[in-house]
């Protein structure tokens, strides 16, 4: 007799449901995997230096009124070459010689360059032969002359011995009179043959193209083969200068400095010169010239810089940024000036409000300030901060008061 509480055949194997140890695995997977996350989010914050909006700061300069130290008025212009010229041929003609290249120092009168000139030195030997022609028939109208005189004094002597008549001697005197005539004008005449002989010898000498000055040529304008002209018309084959030179001893810098503070800006003030190619090396300066004009697009009046270290590595048309110093009657009329400096950028406009975003423990704060007009990239800042702190420079349009920042240092 079978046993019903061993029937096998209710006995089911149930693949659709995870046993609870598989059960127990899979909670322990994610636990892991949530770990994960927040180990990674945490790894990543750490790594990118904590919250917050990213900004770029940089400190507000003081410029203070010691001897010899920065006005704080920076202007930015260029090297220039107060004796420069693009040198151009006289006349128009194929450039057939050209003597020199980039760098080549010249002196005054020496010969640069040449144009094709037989055509004119075929023009000075004819007009020469001109001249000798006009000479000749000169010598032939002046014996002309001179055996007239001789005959009408013999016929005086003749006509007081009553020998020929009043009638002959006049003739005589008539002849003589044209032939004086053809002396003046064949001398006439040899006086033109020996103009047109220097006007061929200055077409001649206007094919050589030379130096007007000591310098160095900078830059080749044309090649020989090449049309060159007195102006330039326009057209690939026709070029209007040689070459391009410059005295090199000359050299100066022309900066634009804001109107706003020309008035601080003195003849003879010193200065110290940067250049952008070398800016770990400076250059002492004074001011020459205060170019008596403004523009009235940039607000900015021209002035012109000596430079009075002399360096070999200074090239026309290099950048240079000129920071305009204090002279010692500024300093003694006013010793405890000092200026505050941010870069442009630092300052906003905000309903018709300077202002600048200062950064203190990690956070922006918005700061009003009074405002001066822009100098060599800097703004000065009459009221509100009190120099060294830390302004936002770059970063986003909208900041809010207090908000966590993250700084990287300009």
């Amino acid at each position: 007799m079978t046993n019903p509480t061993h029937d096998l055949s209710k006995l089911k194997i149930r693949r659709d449901e995870p046993s609870p140890s598989a059960r127990r695995a899979l909670k322990a997977a994610a636990w892991l995997a949530g770990l994960a996350v927040v180990f990674v989010a945490v790894v990543w914050v750490v790594m990118r230096g904590g919250g917050g909006t990213e900004v770029t700061v940089a400190l507000a300069q003081v410029v203070g009124g010691e001897s010899g130290s920065s006005l704080g008025i920076t202007a930015n212009g260029y090297v220039v070459a107060r004796t420069k010229a693009s040198v151009s041929s006289r006349i128009s003609g194929r450039l057939a010689y050209l003597g020199v290249e980039e760098g080549s120092v010249v002196s005054r009168g020496e010969t640069i360059a040449r144009l094709e000139n037989d055509d004119y030195k075929a023009v000075v030997v004819q007009t020469e032969a001109e001249v000798m022609r006009a000479e000749a028939v000169l010598l032939e109208a002046e014996a002309q002359r001179d055996q007239l005189i001789r005959d009408i004094r013999r016929a005086r002597d003749l006509l007081s011995d009553s020998l020929i008549s009043e009638q002959e001697v006049e003739d005589l005197a008539a002849r003589l009179d044209a032939a004086e005539a053809r002396v003046a004008a064949q001398v006439a005449q040899v006086k033109a043959a020996e103009a047109a002989v220097g006007v061929a010898q200055a077409n001649l000498a206007n094919t050589y193209i030379r130096a007007p000055f000591d310098g160095t040529v900078l830059r080749k304008d044309a090649e020989v083969g090449e049309v060159v002209a007195a102006v330039a018309t326009g057209g690939g084959l026709t070029r209007g200068a040689v070459v391009t030179m410059a005295d090199l001893e000359t050299l100066e810098v022309e900066v634009d400095v804001n109107e706003a503070y020309i008035a601080q800006i003195k003849s003879g003030q010193p200065v110290i010169i940067t250049l952008d190619a070398y800016p770990d090396t400076t250059y002492r300066g004074v001011v020459r010239q205060i170019v008596p004009t403004a523009d009235r697009q940039r607000a900015t009046v021209q002035v012109k810089v000596s430079i009075l270290d002399r360096d070999p590595r200074i090239l026309p048309e290099m950048g240079t940024r000129v920071d305009f110093m204090q002279a010692a009657d500024t300093v003694a009329a006013d010793p405890a000036a000092s200026r505050i400096f941010v870069p442009s950028s630092a300052v906003r406009d905000e309903q018709g409000q300077p202002v600048v975003w200062v950064v203190r423990e990690g956070r922006v704060f918005r700061t009003a300030v009074t405002a001066g007009p822009v100098s060599g990239g800097r703004r000065e800042i009459r009221s509100g901060l009190s120099g060294g702190e830390q302004v936002v420079v770059a970063g986003p349009a909208v900041l809010e008061d207090g908000a966590s920042v993250r700084v990287v240092v300009q």
